[in-house]
């Protein structure tokens, strides 16, 4: 059986409550029977139960975490950044994958507040009317990141993604190009839908460009499903010349889509996208893209989190992190 509070107490001869305060750092406690319980927990091997310990404060000093898919490179790099300053502060955190599934974001929200989390960190392409109601009611501090959210006033830390896909596809104007597509991500997420595609759809009207609904190609956000779609840019009838791709992943999908067919980038087609993500880095010709500060949003959504938890001040609960975009070889 495990060693408990009681059996250290027994051992060393002291009561429950000098165990407890030698545990918890306390310095009210004389030098000589401090060393007598550590000497005890030592040789007992006595760890203390958390759970406990976290009921008696009415802390566990334990963080939620809810992403949508921790197998991307977007969600591991931000997972990353939460991890670590959540150490810097010594909490621990439960990391959760919803799989883009609203009803499992449900389920895992309700399963965090019943692990009595101090605070919770929610990503999701899209929080429905249910889950906007649970997260009014939780009576936690919660902290979208990389999450759109106006219906409620919960504090987000985001990146301006409407402008930032604005200046990709100026750039891409800028160059001389007329004809540009947008290969999507799934415009069931609102970041793509109310950001991305209205900021590119912003670039070309200021430059007295049509709008054309067949260059704007949805995708389900996997280099599988972008490599197909990259036919139907190439079976254009106008054939563009340009292409802004919503995410990494997209991109390298359609640059092999364009290598395969024996054309080239950037001599047939220029190719810029979104993220900076190691992808962007690993393929050939490296491709331009909008760097988005991944593990900055998890950091600054951590303490963000932190703050709230602990009663802080905070100056603005909608945190807009900088952007900057990097030009490599996929861009003339």
């Amino acid at each position: 059986m495990a060693v408990t509070i009681y059996d250290v107490a027994r051992e060393a001869n002291v009561s429950m409550a000098t165990v407890s305060r030698v545990v918890n750092g306390n310095p009210n406690v004389k030098p000589a029977t401090r060393k007598k319980v550590l000497d005890c927990i030592e040789r007992l091997g006595y760890r203390p139960n958390a759970v406990a310990r976290g009921l008696a404060s009415k802390r566990t000093t334990t963080i939620g975490v809810i992403v949508p898919d921790i197998s991307k490179s977007y969600y591991a790099e931000l997972s990353r950044g939460i991890a670590d300053i959540a150490t810097m502060y010594e909490y621990n955190i439960i990391l959760s994958n919803s799989d883009k599934r609203a009803t499992r974001e449900m389920e895992l929200f309700e399963d965090h507040l019943g692990k009595q989390v101090d605070g919770l960190i929610f990503m999701s392409d899209s929080i429905s009317d249910e889950m906007r109601k649970e997260m009014v009611t939780a009576h936690i501090p919660i902290v979208l990141a990389g999450t759109l959210e106006s219906d409620t006033d919960m504090p987000t830390v985001n990146i301006d993604h409407e402008q930032a896909a604005y200046d990709a596809t100026k750039k891409l104007i800028d160059n001389g190009h007329k004809r540009i597509v947008h290969v999507s991500g799934p415009f069931s997420r609102d970041i793509n839908r109310l950001c991305k595609r209205v900021g590119y759809e912003r670039a070309l009207r200021e430059a007295g460009l049509p709008v054309l609904e067949e260059y704007i190609i949805e995708t389900d956000n996997t280099y599988d499903d972008a490599y197909d779609k990259w036919k139907l840019v190439r079976d254009l009838s106008e054939k563009p010349t340009a292409i802004f791709a919503g995410n990494d992943e997209i991109a390298v999908g359609i640059l092999n889509g364009i290598r395969d067919e024996g054309l080239s980038v950037p001599e047939d087609f220029e190719l810029i996208c979104f993220e900076h993500t190691l992808l962007s880095r690993a393929v050939r010709p490296q491709l331009s893209t909008i760097v988005v500060p991944l593990y900055d949003l998890g950091a600054v959504s951590m303490r963000l989190l932190t703050k709230l938890m602990n009663g802080e001040e905070v100056d603005d609960p909608d945190v807009i992190l900088p952007y900057r975009m990097e030009e490599r070889e996929s861009t003339k």
